[in-house]
């Protein structure tokens, strides 16, 4: 038979919301059959959500989108909860005792922070502290980076790891010079035939000394590509505009005609 839905503050309500859901007698089928896994895609999709919300200035969306997210973390948090490893109270306990244990200067033990660099600078050092103590019997400064990341998102995190140990290049000249030989190297493969991992490898090359520019440059690679992308976007649907008016379409021009359009297009945007 149908439960009502619970009342109360909004957490407590999402929390009862999430065991009923569950509920062997009576919850629904569907999250029944979830797993960490199978959940997992859901979480990263909710995350991207929220960023896309961020980016498009939506207020109303990004309450909605963290909500999303927010259940997430709760259908995480039940799932660990009925295997008897730790609930969503654990999970906030634990977050909390980390902030407090990373913000010193906050919670009362008299380091001096005075500017976010410092901040940057003394989180760093207390995350490198606690992946040293974690990996007292070996392990590697690369340890603790997430596979699960977008690719450019974690390659500039690798990257970061490697220049706390020296390992890096000190300007953006010469990695733009790193570029251009990757990018020569892809020419070659491409001239010569290559089957496409070897194209895929150079390709990764490629990728990999943009990201590190990118993170030479203080910039976040997956927001310079979204950023691009979404200028693409926007020329490219006022092609398609452009050409409706004259009740044309893109499939119907040749090469030279699109180029020309293109150019229009970016030339409108800067005037």
């Amino acid at each position: 038979m149908p439960v009502p839905p619970p009342e109360g503050r909004g957490i407590d309500r999402l929390l009862a919301i999430m065991a009923q859901l569950r509920d062997r007698d009576g919850g629904c089928p569907w999250d029944l059959e979830q797993s960490f896994a199978t959940i997992a895609p859901y979480t990263i999709e909710e995350a991207y959500e929220v960023a896309d919300a961020i980016e498009r200035r939506d207020l109303p969306g990004l309450k909605d989108e963290l909500g999303d997210l927010l259940f997430q973390v709760v259908f995480h948090g039940r799932m660990a909860e009925e295997q008897g490893a730790f609930g969503f109270d654990d999970i906030a306990g634990h977050c909390a005792d980390k902030m407090v244990r990373r913000h010193p200067h906050v919670f009362g033990t008299g380091a001096d922070i005075k500017t976010a660099s410092d901040q940057t600078i003394a989180w760093e050092t207390m995350k490198a502290a606690e992946r040293a103590a974690r990996a007292e019997h070996g392990g590697s400064a690369l340890d603790g980076v997430t596979r699960g990341l977008p690719a450019l998102t974690r390659a500039a995190k690798i990257q970061a790891r490697a220049a706390r140990v020296g390992f890096d290049w000190q300007t953006a000249p010469p990695i733009l010079d790193k570029i251009e030989e990757e990018i020569g190297e892809l020419r070659v493969e491409i001239e010569t035939g290559a089957p496409a991992d070897r194209l895929e490898d150079e390709l990764g090359d490629v990728l990999f000394a943009v990201a590190n520019l990118a993170r030479r440059l203080d910039l976040d690679a997956e927001a310079a590509l979204r950023r691009a992308t979404a200028k693409f976007e926007r020329r490219f649907r006022r092609m398609e505009a452009l050409l409706a008016v004259q009740n044309e379409r893109l499939e119907s021009q040749d090469l030279d005609a699109l180029e020309h359009l293109w150019n229009r297009v970016k030339t409108e945007e800067r005037s």
